[in-house]
């Protein structure tokens, strides 16, 4: 029979606007500081991640982002507005551990994307986004 492991509860989660992090532990002891910037970039909605592998969109200009607002998700999720209108991710406990426990890669990972893109490590977090194909977002959905 499967392992099915219980993924660790968060027993804290604060906003910090001055520092642009949120701050999330857990029942397991970690504790995690998430960047807004980073929370943005892997936001798990449709508008950033596509509705399939290849079809992510690349997210620039997110450095300075803030968290305007938090709203719970039933007993398993929080879903953040950012101050640039995206308000469509929703942030379960199982993925606020994940990107907390794989910080350091995704955001290595993020930064090879940016390069890819033509931008440096730095202009990339500071260059706006690059409009999508008339008619909405890359999924070819209106959100």
């Amino acid at each position: 029979m499967a392992d099915l492991k219980q993924a660790p509860s968060p027993t804290s989660l604060t906003v910090r606007n001055q520092s642009r992090v949120l701050e999330i532990a857990f029942d397991s002891g970690e504790e995690f500081s998430l960047p807004f910037e980073f929370m943005r970039v892997y936001s798990p909605s449709a508008e950033v991640r596509g509705h399939g592998a290849g079809q992510e969109v690349l997210q620039t200009g997110k450095r300075d982002v803030t968290i305007t607002a938090m709203e719970p998700v039933g007993n398993y999720a929080v879903q953040p507005q950012f101050s640039d209108g995206h308000n469509s991710g929703i942030f379960s406990w199982d993925y606020l551990y994940w990107l907390g426990a794989n910080q350091s890669q995704l955001w290595e990972e993020y930064q090879q994307r940016l390069e890819a893109a033509g931008f440096t490590r730095e202009s990339g977090r500071d260059a706006p986004m690059v409009a999508a194909s008339a008619g909405g977002h890359a999924c070819g959905h209106h959100h």
